[in-house]
């Protein structure tokens, strides 16, 4: 099982759950990396206006490094081009707008906490490949975001 680095300057974001549960059934022996960063709705909005010409605030953008890799086992030998200075597969980014996210959990009833490492869950299962245009693709990415949740201990409450 490959682990997991991820970079994150939030002083109020502990990423040690994300970091021993988010790789959880993924394959392979290249050390994986991840940064997420939390920007206001301001920024978010730039960010989706720039990438995905949407002009509108969201929760969560999520920026791969890789394409093709979902399901994959994920080996450095296979990735030579793609190892960051510490040697590790790096994934891509992910951009979460706290501000959406404490709007979120309010209208969803559940704590803030729950809600930011959803949004961090669900940009990562991007990172790895998994997207949600088809129901199928939701249904199998909706599964992942809930058996890492439950690892990490985060329940819906």
């Amino acid at each position: 099982m490959n682990k997991l680095f991820i970079d994150c300057e939030e002083e109020n974001f502990d990423v040690a759950p994300l970091e021993e549960h988010g790789a959880d059934g993924v394959e392979g022996n290249a050390p994986l990396a991840a940064e997420i960063e939390f920007v206001d709705g301001e920024e978010i909005r730039r960010l989706n206006r720039e990438t995905r010409n949407k002009d509108a605030v969201t929760d969560v953008l999520s920026y791969p490094s890789l394409d093709g890799i979902r399901g994959r086992a994920l080996n450095k030998e296979d990735f030579p081009f793609d190892l960051d200075e510490e040697g590790r597969l790096f994934l891509g980014s992910i951009a979460i707008c706290r501000e959406r996210a404490a709007e979120q959990a309010e209208e969803y009833g559940h704590s803030l906490k729950r809600e930011l490492y959803y949004l961090a869950v669900h940009g990562l299962c991007h990172l790895l490949g998994y997207d949600h245009e088809t129901e199928s693709d939701r249904a199998e990415m909706r599964a992942r975001e809930e058996t890492i949740l439950n690892a990490m201990g985060i329940g819906r409450k």
